[in-house]
């Protein structure tokens, strides 16, 4: 008897479970809202990046249930006896660790004097959390520019502020070259892979985490993309986004977008505004 695979059941809309997985690690948002936000655009995004930096957990949440017949009684018992339990957990490496919610055990939340010591240590214990972070954030910081003169806290935002403007630089390096390679016949994955290849050379590829971008007319997303998993070829009269962004959680983000209209040969910016560093 030759083996037999049958598909029995499986998650509902499993590429939603795994990018609701997926948003607990990496952003705060609370169970309530957890759906809140995630649009197919959004859910894909979350499956493209999680994909491509080999975070493989979330994807556990979806299970899909299989019946197997015409195997032998040894090859079925070690695969009974391999069971796993699948978790994904809000990660303090990107979700600010001082703002966590902590539980109050009942007999202690209804006794004043107890509730006040134990708030004290709550409190204690979230600013040696910050303390600690900031101490070794700092020295790392310090060892990698020699900056030993500022406080912690000076050497930290100089940092961000720098980092900022690095990181803008060549997002913006990427929106351009991008938009440099568009004309017709030009395939819409390359020019994806182009404005990729700026991000990841400078090292920060795993953090570009959506399509390059969307396509635009009547509604603000029509079908097609851009994207390394679209090869259509460019053509004359072809209106599409080219916004590149780099996302560090719980520290900045920056994106630069353009609304581009592909010519005869090449492509005109139809929005004007700076690409300049701008914090909001």
């Amino acid at each position: 008897m030759s083996a037999k695979v049958t598909l029995l059941t499986y998650t509902p809309n499993p590429e939603m479970t795994v990018a609701m997985a997926a948003k607990l690690c990496y952003s705060p948002s609370e169970i309530s809202n957890i759906r809140d936000g995630l649009t197919e655009e959004k859910t894909a995004d979350f499956i493209d990046m999680l994909a491509s930096i080999g975070h493989g957990s979330p994807f556990e949440h979806a299970s899909f249930t299989f019946g197997i017949e015409g195997i032998s009684r040894a090859c079925s018992h070690q695969l009974v006896r391999h069971r796993i339990a699948s978790y994904s957990q809000q990660s303090q490496r990107y979700v600010d660790g001082t703002k966590f919610d902590f539980v109050t055990p009942p007999e202690i939340a209804k006794n004043e004097k107890a509730l006040a010591a134990y708030n004290k240590v709550i409190e204690m214990q979230s600013k040696a959390y910050s303390e600690v972070r900031d101490a070794l954030v700092a020295g790392y910081i310090r060892e990698a520019t020699g900056n030993c003169d500022d406080t912690d806290e000076e050497v930290i935002e100089n940092y961000r502020n720098e980092n900022k403007a690095k990181f803008n630089a060549f997002v913006k390096k990427a929106n351009e070259a991008a938009e440099a390679m568009i004309k017709p016949g030009v395939k819409l994955s390359d020019i994806d892979k182009c404005a990729r290849k700026v991000i990841s050379d400078e090292g920060y590829g795993k953090y570009f985490t959506h399509r390059l971008g969307h396509f635009i007319g009547k509604d603000v997303h029509e079908y097609g993309d851009v994207s390394v998993n679209f090869d259509l070829e460019v053509q004359e009269g072809m209106t599409f986004s080219i916004e590149p962004g780099v996302y560090l959680q719980g520290e900045f983000g920056v994106r630069i977008e353009d609304l581009v209209l592909v010519t005869k040969d090449g492509c005109k910016v139809l929005n004007s505004y700076t690409k300049d560093l701008i914090v909001i």
